[in-house]
């Protein structure tokens, strides 16, 4: 074993990361990893004092070196242009993408709206395919990677969250088109698909607390390793994929689920 192969497992040192989503759940879990293992942060979000917190959080890893803050909604055009400049502007350069935004939104076929239907895919979809439309030219100058942050809910099929499913679906696909695509510029494009992870997102899509834990007590059940996740868990997983140590990986749709994937009821 060359004597750099250990450290490419756990550094991420001086990669210029741009994470989105990254005011709370696994976006900001992310955000704080990254900054241990020594990336240069570009963090974005809409809930701005949210934000300030996680990087504060991330200054204490960084020699108090605070990442940039990107803040601002994805769905607006403007914002996401404004954003990559703002980015390769200040830090000359962009190694990593994690495409981590996304919302949750309940309904199925007889109870949601288009409107609710436009919001799911607008954010988890469509601001996803540009900004990484807007970030690829910067990344093929690097040889980087992108991660994108999808879900079980892409590969497997539940009811009641229907916009969702279909939006994650929609992102595995794009993952590995875009890492066909890339393939020959050395781009590397993956996705991490998350089971049930402790996050405040099914919460602000409309569970209260008890129909919450009564949610995470059946996840004792619905995943194979007997719990939901933790969002440290996800975290590790799209450092490996960001990481060198992971250079001979793209394409693939990562599931992070505890084997809720492998599941079928009997």
């Amino acid at each position: 074993m060359a004597s750099g192969d250990a450290y490419k497992v756990s550094s991420l040192k001086g990669k210029v990361t741009l994470i989105t989503g990254a005011s709370s759940g696994i976006g900001a879990g992310t955000a704080v990893l990254f900054a241990k293992l020594g990336a240069a942060l570009a963090l974005n979000g809409r809930d701005v004092e949210s934000l300030k917190k996680v990087a504060k959080e991330c200054a204490e890893y960084a020699g108090g070196t605070e990442p940039l803050l990107v803040p601002g909604d994805l769905t607006d055009e403007d914002t996401v242009r404004r954003t990559v400049e703002e980015v390769v502007a200040h830090f000359g350069r962009l190694d990593v993408l994690v495409n981590s935004a996304g919302i949750l939104a309940l309904g199925g076929i007889e109870t949601s709206d288009l409107a609710t239907y436009d919001r799911v895919m607008n954010i988890n979809v469509r601001s996803v395919y540009h900004l990484t439309q807007l970030c690829v030219p910067h990344l093929i100058k690097t040889k980087g990677s992108i991660v994108n942050v999808s879900s079980v809910n892409g590969q497997r099929s539940f009811p009641g969250v229907l916009a969702y499913c279909m939006s994650k679906s929609a992102i595995d696909q794009f993952t590995r088109c875009v890492a066909l695509e890339l393939a020959s510029k050395q781009v590397r494009v993956n996705s991490v698909c998350p089971g049930v992870i402790v996050t405040e997102v099914h919460k602000r899509a409309g569970l209260n607390e008890e129909q919450y834990a009564k949610f995470l007590e059946k996840c004792k059940q619905t995943h194979a390793l007997g719990r939901p996740g933790e969002v440290d868990e996800v975290a590790h997983s799209i450092a490996f994929l960001a990481s060198d140590a992971a250079t001979f990986i793209t394409g693939v749709n990562l599931p992070i689920d505890g084997g809720r994937h492998a599941m079928c009821p009997r």
